[in-house]
């Protein structure tokens, strides 16, 4: 009985952490009448690589591990990469799927009309964090339910946000290119490689992810600064020794390193566009490994050919897969991958185990856990407005 009072507690306690955007109508139910559902996954394909590893469970050969509990089940899943253009695979799909399963990896961008056309659609899940390739409004005004596995990955994206800010520090790909050229020029690479002792960092957002990565900078003796919407709970604040900066624009001339931790959202996307950027720091390096949207691409293509920016290193990009022709590709001290940082072999074992106990409630008509819903009932959590 008290486990109960307790889940109704949490139900009761959701609209707190939403806003009141999009519709208050229920379009469509989310917990699933009885029958055979199909279920759509769209993941990368991994060819050659996906027999590598067992527990390589993000890409599309993997699914999830989740195919032979489906169909056990009675549903259909059906897994494909194809999923651009009016000719796509997903697109056959969208008229009858009850279930889409996508990831931030490779994202199936679904808009708002592919959110009409979808008449039998309840579910968007997200096999990880970040649901911005979702219309969410959309998606709330249709009645959607839009989920993600919440915390699944935050280690492993603050672990590499901790590497890249190294990567730059230190000039290391340039020394790695002279080894793999045959080359040896220790003045190459020396003139520009720095300790991270003593530098101030800052990062553009505190949730999850940017407070593990304060965390884990305070041993470094660094000064630490964040901007956030909220300001962090004093005892957390005291832990990481970070301070609170209300201002962006007056943190940013501070920072040496600026690291990128805010989600993608009408306010942030191009909001380090050529203005922003000209306030901070000559030389500053910059970590994102949030979304690529949030800044402007060309404004970064041009500080990093003038030396306004030092360095710029993330893993997000716009849009994804990034085209051959990518300006950040080519520009000067650069140190960008694929989205890769949170997708570690660890962090899918943990969003695929998300989305299969999603699936299950779905099915059996429960709610998922408060922190993992982006929309519900009609409205958009807080952070992505």
């Amino acid at each position: 009985m008290a486990m109960k009072r307790a889940a109704t507690s949490a139900i009761r306690a959701f609209p707190s952490s939403f806003g009141i955007s999009g519709s208050s109508a229920l379009g469509r139910h989310l917990h699933a009448s009885a029958g055979s559902k199909k279920i759509v996954g769209v993941f990368y394909k991994a060819n050659e690589y996906a027999a590598m590893n067992p527990n390589f469970l993000g890409c599309a050969e993997g699914a999830l591990g989740i195919r032979e509990w489906l169909e056990s089940k009675g549903h259909r899943y059906i897994v494909t990469d194809d999923k651009e253009g009016p000719d796509c695979e997903l697109e056959k799909h969208i008229p009858d799927l009850h279930v889409l399963i996508t990831t931030p990896f490779h994202p199936a961008y679904v808009t708002a009309e592919r959110i009409k056309k979808a008449k039998n659609l309840q579910l968007l899940l997200t096999a990880g964090i970040g649901s911005d390739h979702i219309d969410l409004k959309a998606a709330a005004d249709a009645g959607l339910t839009v989920a993600e596995v919440t915390g699944s990955n935050v280690v492993s994206v603050a672990e590499d946000e901790l590497m890249r800010i190294l990567i730059l520090l230190r000039n290391f790909l340039p020394g790695y290119h002279q080894v793999i050229n045959g080359e040896w020029n220790v003045a190459g690479i020396a003139y520009r490689a720095y300790d991270l002792e003593g530098k101030t960092v800052g990062t553009v957002g505190a949730g999850r992810i940017g407070r593990l990565l304060l965390q884990r900078l305070k041993p470094f003796n660094c000064n630490l600064l964040y901007h956030d919407r909220l300001k962090m709970d004093p005892e957390l604040e005291n832990q990481t020794g970070a301070k609170f900066e209300e201002d962006l624009d007056a943190m940013l001339p501070k920072c040496d390193i600026i690291v990128i931790n805010t989600p993608l959202t009408e306010k942030t996307r191009g909001l380090f566009n050529k203005d922003k950027i000209a306030k901070m720091k000559k030389g500053v390096l910059i970590v994102n490994n949030a979304r690529g949207a949030i800044m402007d691409t060309q404004a970064v293509v041009d500080a990093c050919s003038s030396g306004q920016i030092g360095g710029y290193s993330g893993d997000v990009w716009y849009p994804q897969p990034a085209p051959k022709d990518h300006a950040w590709r080519y520009m000067p001290n650069q140190a960008m991958t694929p989205h890769i940082s949170g997708t570690t072999i660890d962090a899918q074992l943990r969003y695929a185990a998300g989305v299969k106990d999603m699936l299950d409630r779905y099915f059996k008509g429960e709610e998922f856990p408060l922190q993992n819903y982006i929309v519900k009932e009609g409205k958009i959590a807080s952070q992505y407005q």
